[in-house]
């Protein structure tokens, strides 16, 4: 084959690929005369014979080109990198993101969407609703989570000062810009919010920090501090994300049987409890005492009662009457 012709069966194929990429799917299969007038259009002719010869090719590359016999026969693309229910997913977690800003939402569902037909595309664009959570407007955070990371595989301190509020709404820095140092070991995600777990220098044990409020971000030369053996940064998640930060004591509560699907998705299904009256059910759960752990609790307006320890009872009624207490 002389040059010209390997040309263009390479140009063929290229237009060939976007054609199925693009133009078809399981809705909208393209029959053999259809293909080589678009084809022919785009300045790459072809017949049956090539046409038959092309698509084996594509399929050997990998592509998942579905026939479907008749006369003629159809072809469309099959699978492809995300399937229709999984970019819902993900496009529905982009806009709802409270870490990600306008800006980049928008960037990522044009990434998202260019991953299926021009048909998939237009379906998907109807079905996407964007939420009321607040956006982020520094698109610095993304430097900041990229910075982070290299950090993390390089294995070593990053330094950073962290930005407040204060009464006015202005922003200023903590402690008069003080430096913070720490040894990274992970992000981990939590109620829309990135965070960095590593070795505080300044705490001498595990924190965590929440990166959006992290500013002048710095890779340091100082080698980080090695985690201890046996720590589990998950498991240190979980006790400070999700079962609270605090003293560590084990609790019994008295809940509604309606609750039971909130106590699970708070504990786990592993969560231990028992019946009581009929109407309430005995859980038993080690947790954190702190105000965010009672304030889980208010949540539900008294259907959730803490019947041990005397001492979380003794901080309801402290935190109770510090709220309504008047001077």
């Amino acid at each position: 084959m002389d040059k010209d012709k390997q040309n263009m069966v390479k140009a063929r194929l290229l237009v060939l690929s976007a054609m199925f990429f693009e133009k078809t799917d399981d809705e909208h299969p393209m029959d053999t005369f259809e293909i080589i007038d678009y084809l022919a259009d785009n300045g790459v002719p072809a017949n049956t014979k090539t046409l038959r010869s092309d698509i084996a090719l594509l399929r050997q590359r990998g592509m998942d080109i579905v026939t479907i016999t008749g006369r003629p026969n159809k072809y469309y693309c099959g699978k492809r990198l995300f399937d229709i229910p999984e970019l819902k997913l993900l496009i529905d977690a982009v806009n709802s993101s409270r870490f990600i800003t306008d800006k980049r939402s928008r960037v990522l569902n044009r990434k998202l969407l260019s991953t299926v037909s021009e048909y998939q595309r237009k379906q998907l664009k109807r079905s996407v609703y964007t939420t009321e959570k607040i956006k982020p407007k520094n698109e610095k955070i993304f430097v900041v989570v990229d910075c982070i990371n290299d950090a993390i595989q390089d294995k070593v301190k990053i330094s950073f000062k962290i930005r407040e509020y204060d009464g006015n709404k202005k922003k200023v820095l903590r402690n008069g810009g003080e430096v913070y140092v720490i040894s990274p070991y992970a992000m981990y995600w939590n109620e829309d919010f990135y965070y960095v777990v590593g070795w505080s220098d300044k705490h001498d044990n595990i924190s965590a920090f929440r990166v959006d409020r992290m500013v002048e971000v710095t890779p340091l030369k100082e080698k980080a501090v090695r985690k201890s053996e046996g720590f589990n940064v998950s498991v240190y998640a979980h006790k400070i994300f999700e079962m609270y930060d605090g003293e560590e004591v084990r609790v019994k509560l008295e809940c509604r049987n309606e609750l039971m699907k909130y106590v699970i998705d708070r504990f786990g299904d592993g969560v231990e409890t028992e019946p009581s009256n009929g109407e309430t059910f005995i859980c038993y759960a080690n947790v954190c005492l702190s105000p965010t752990f009672y304030g889980w609790v208010f949540g539900f307006g008294g259907d959730i009662r803490i019947l041990e320890p005397e001492k979380a009872t003794e901080d309801i009624v402290n935190m109770v009457n510090a709220i309504i207490r008047v001077d």
